[in-house]
């Protein structure tokens, strides 16, 4: 992709912001649109997202604008990077106002609420055959990338072109970007991380010690290993910067809405409160419930996504639900078959 190719981020929030910045840095012609034209003016005129990247300046050659239709027409790539539940209509309002031989990528995380879906298959359908697709994840705070601080992400996609030139779009001095072929592994790790982030965040939060968050975290990846198995995402995509990587970051950095909702709830507020207080979509109520309809749907026990399922939900107390994870009967770290073919 040559420097004046342009590049269209559809979602002006905190994650769209940053990766939009990302790009612009590297020369790339860089429009992001958002709803919100008092934003969008801040953006043009101040080279400032004042919602949600406060203090943090933005690159000259970033552009913004509120009309959806001209910045898709004029893409000859888009990013989304909305939240879940608007992905969806985003995607289907594109969808006839995409270019030729436009691809679209996105950086949005979870499933499609109400269905379960993963959002490859939600855009597969919706965009039809020959469609280049790609979803960027991994480990990535939004308020480090705006920054310029290092990061790594990886581009998964089932046409190694179009992953390849997601990454080379993105990838930078302190910016490295990889490429992957398991759209549904990467998926599922950007997932299921936010939800295994509350459960540390809870026992965070009730003050249980290093040795429990250690511990939720490793017994959240075997869910999360056990679950990709079922529904045959790759083991090394989640080994890597799309499971491990992401459950980490999630897991451990204060920066995480997930993680921050956890630490809430296991210092008693509500989810109300909590949610009120974080001020920005937080979406592991929705992910939690799709999480478990996948692995309801396949046979598969996931104690720990469960117990974070029903705490959001109000069914038990943190602390009932401690005590019934703790009183698990003793058995094997991992089913033998784990990481065995066939």
């Amino acid at each position: 992709m040559t420097a004046t190719t342009p590049v269209t981020v559809l979602g002006s929030g905190s994650w769209g912001t940053a990766l939009a910045a990302q790009m612009a840095r590297q020369g790339h012609d860089t429009l992001i649109w958002g709803r919100d034209a008092a934003q969008v003016e801040a953006i043009n005129s101040r080279r400032e997202n004042p919602r949600y990247l406060p203090g943090v300046a933005l690159p000259d050659g970033l552009r913004a604008t509120s009309d959806f239709e001209a910045a898709v027409r004029a893409a000859s790539m888009l990013l989304v990077v909305t939240p879940s539940h608007a992905f969806t209509e985003t995607v289907r309002r594109l969808a006839p106002l995409r270019a030729g031989g436009c691809g679209v990528a996105w950086a949005t995380k979870g499933f499609e609420p109400g269905t379960g879906r993963f959002l490859h298959e939600v855009a597969g359908e919706l965009l039809g055959p020959g469609v280049p697709l790609a979803i960027v994840t991994g480990p990535s705070f939004a308020k480090e990338v705006a920054q310029g601080l290092p990061t790594a992400v990886t581009a998964h996609s089932d046409d190694p072109d179009f992953a390849q030139r997601v990454a080379e779009t993105l990838h930078g001095p302190a910016f490295r970007a990889y490429t992957g072929a398991d759209m549904l592994g990467a998926e599922l790790g950007g997932a299921m991380k936010n939800v295994l982030a509350v459960a540390t965040g809870v026992a965070d939060g009730m003050g249980l010690g290093l040795n429990a968050r250690a511990g939720l975290i490793t017994r959240g990846m075997n869910e999360m290993l056990r679950l990709g198995a079922a529904l045959g995402a790759r083991p090394e995509t989640l080994m890597g910067l799309a499971g491990v990587g992401d459950l980490v970051l999630t897991c451990t950095g204060d920066l995480s809405r997930n993680r921050r909702l956890g630490l809430a709830l296991g210092r008693g507020q509500t989810i109300a409160e909590a949610v009120a207080a974080i001020g920005q979509v937080v979406e592991s109520v929705q992910t939690a419930d799709e999480v478990m309809r996948q692995a309801e749907a396949h046979g598969i026990e996931l104690p720990i996504s469960q117990q974070v399922r029903r705490v959001l939900h109000g069914e038990i107390t943190p602390v009932e639900g401690l005590r019934e994870l703790l009183a698990r009967e003793q058995k094997p770290e991992y089913p033998e078959s784990l990481f065995r073919d066939g």
